[in-house]
């Protein structure tokens, strides 16, 4: 048996024994020492009604890191006791199952710390749909775990990064990330002026949205110079969304979605990601702000509601 957080709804999850997972043919068991916590469960925590409660033992959670417990059959590659990370679909829990194909050995540098693998890969693969060139300027909308790393992928490609978010401390993180300029987040107008006197143009070669709501969206859009690139890497998931289409048409804008959603792709961006994290590219210290065990999987998403000052991004631990 192992112990699983159960998603009821309403604000409410519960830790319950479950029966331990076994591995198909192709797949591993990991045995997780934890989970990041991320904001797309969110809404299936606050229990809306388009989802069924309560959800399987362990589900949504989808950032975790461990080391290989088990090996189903036609498994070549991993061993037992294994440090990795794993694109999986259940780890608020102490182990899941996983694809060996989406399962990405660690090393042991890497290991020692927590490691949510999943946002990891998005960052990466964000920043591989960017045409993003050194000494180029370039606007990110939003400073959360996410915001984060891609100030840091960008500052690595040498980009002049201007980040904008409403917080100070998650200005100051984007500061501590390599940003070159940050810009106060008060409502659209005041945000693009303040940006475009930085920039000294009417408009950045590259913007990218990482917040996933309606007004970052409009900024966003609003920062695009003639024939730029308008990256949306925040997840859009409660309803549609209206843009200012004349405005994204006379400026002959490219508008890249880039959320991967092909395993194969998906899986290159986790093994490019624990290299990051290997030689130092990434740097998870200021993002990573909050521990909690796994029982207080429900005080984590508070957090993330409420945004308390110093929070950015919480794990839950397994081990």
């Amino acid at each position: 048996m192992m112990q699983a957080a159960i998603f009821e709804g309403a604000g409410r999850s519960s830790i319950a024994h479950s029966p331990l997972p076994e591995p198909a043919a192709g797949q591993v068991r990991v045995r997780l020492h934890g989970s990041g916590v991320c904001g797309s469960n969110l809404p299936v925590w606050e229990g809306r009604p388009w989802f069924t409660y309560p959800l399987a033992p362990g589900q949504p959670g989808h950032e975790g890191w461990g080391v290989v417990d088990a090996l189903g059959d036609d498994v070549q590659d991993l061993r037992v006791g294994q440090p990795v990370v794993c694109l999986s679909q259940a780890a608020y829990a102490e182990f899941d199952l996983a694809a060996a194909s989406e399962v990405v050995p660690v090393p042991e540098t890497v290991a020692s710390r927590p490691c949510p693998g999943e946002p990891l890969a998005c960052a990466i693969n964000v920043m591989r749909r960017t045409r993003i060139v050194a000494g180029q300027p370039v606007v990110i909308v939003g400073i959360g775990f996410l915001g984060g790393l891609l100030v840091q992928l960008a500052a690595a490609r040498g980009a002049h990064v201007i980040a904008i978010s409403r917080r100070p401390f998650a200005r100051d993180v984007a500061l501590a990330c390599g940003a070159a300029e940050v810009v106060r987040f008060d409502d659209v107008t005041s945000s693009r002026e303040d940006t475009l006197r930085r920039l000294g143009t009417d408009g950045a070669p590259c913007v990218i949205e990482a917040v996933g709501d309606q007004h970052a969206l409009d900024l966003a859009g609003s920062l695009v110079g003639v024939r730029g690139q308008l990256v949306i890497a925040g997840y859009h998931q409660d309803g549609p969304r209206t843009v200012d289409l004349q405005q994204w048409n006379w400026r002959g804008l490219d508008v890249t979605n880039a959320h991967e959603r092909d395993p194969a792709v998906y899986r290159e961006g986790l093994a490019l990601a624990v290299d990051a994290l290997a030689d130092g590219t990434l740097r998870l210290d200021s993002l990573l702000t909050t521990q909690l065990p796994l029982d207080q999987l429900d005080d984590a998403f508070r957090m993330m509601q409420t945004r308390p000052d110093g929070f950015l991004k919480a794990v839950v631990r397994c081990d």
